[in-house]
């Protein structure tokens, strides 16, 4: 994993970049949130899920909420940097935990793409654990091959009954009529923006269902979007060769903007 930027941040002191490499010689859990004008986005939750991630694996983690955001802090703070994606890591070894905190480099989607979404495919399979946030390079190395043989954004994860669980970086919402469906929390990584989507049905009085929705049903959507850190809520438009106006759904437009709202309020 490549670090943005000049320092990092290791079990609380700072580091050069140059300096970093992984031991990999145990399990690591991993968080990635998105910095605001120097504030971390939605910080709670992504401690909340983490701490999560370690029980799912019969672990306690080793550095309390404070820590890890007072590391986060101190990067921002020596990097002078305000805008971006940060990376926590904790490895889990025989010999001592390494607690890393780190700039990677990001891709936001661009205007055109919020306007007129993006494409997608289906790819057929599922995480090993689809709760807890663990490091997997295969099944990340092998997915993005296919995202990029295909120009795609992103691929939408079905698994081996058929039925589209999320994104192998994001989380996916359906809408068909005036219901929206995502998958039920037990089938996929309980993203963040997620829950924040969730709360946002609610708050617009939104028809939530957390539906197990079969790849063959794709046809009678009536548009899809993708959630995530970095995209936040993003149409898509295409899945595989059925094309969708997702980016004119009513629904969808008004989650945008009420997510929108939500981050000024968290930041300001």
């Amino acid at each position: 994993m490549a670090i943005a930027q000049n320092y990092y941040i290791e079990n609380e002191k700072v580091k050069e970049a140059k300096e970093y490499h992984e031991e990999n010689e145990g399990v690591v859990i991993y968080e990635v949130l998105r910095i605001i004008k120097g504030i971390p986005l939605f910080l709670e939750e992504h401690l909340k899920r983490m701490d999560n991630s370690f029980k799912l694996i019969n672990k306690v983690n080793p550095y309390d909420s404070e820590i890890i955001k007072k590391s986060i802090e101190k990067l921002v703070e020596v990097n002078s940097v305000y805008e971006g994606n940060v990376k926590i890591t904790v490895e889990v070894m025989d010999r001592e935990d390494v607690l890393r905190v780190y700039y990677i480099p990001h891709s936001y989607p661009t205007e055109e793409q919020y306007e007129n979404g993006v494409k997608t495919i289906l790819y057929f399979g599922e995480r090993e654990n689809p709760n807890a946030k663990i490091v997997n390079n295969n099944f990340r190395n092998e997915v993005n091959e296919k995202i990029k043989d295909a120009e795609a954004y992103e691929a939408i994860l079905v698994d081996r009954n058929g039925y589209i669980t999320e994104g192998s970086r994001s989380n996916i919402f359906m809408i068909r009529g005036d219901e929206v469906l995502t998958s039920p929390l037990k089938d996929v990584l309980p993203g963040v923006t997620r829950g924040e989507i969730i709360e946002l049905c609610k708050d617009n009085n939104l028809i939530l269902k957390e539906e197990k929705v079969s790849y063959r049903d794709i046809e009678n959507l009536d548009g899809l979007f993708i959630t995530g850190t970095s995209p936040k809520i993003l149409p898509i438009s295409q899945v595989e060769g059925f094309i969708f106006n997702s980016n004119l759904n009513d629904i969808i437009k008004k989650l945008m903007k009420s997510y929108e709202n939500k981050i000024y309020d968290y930041i300001n």
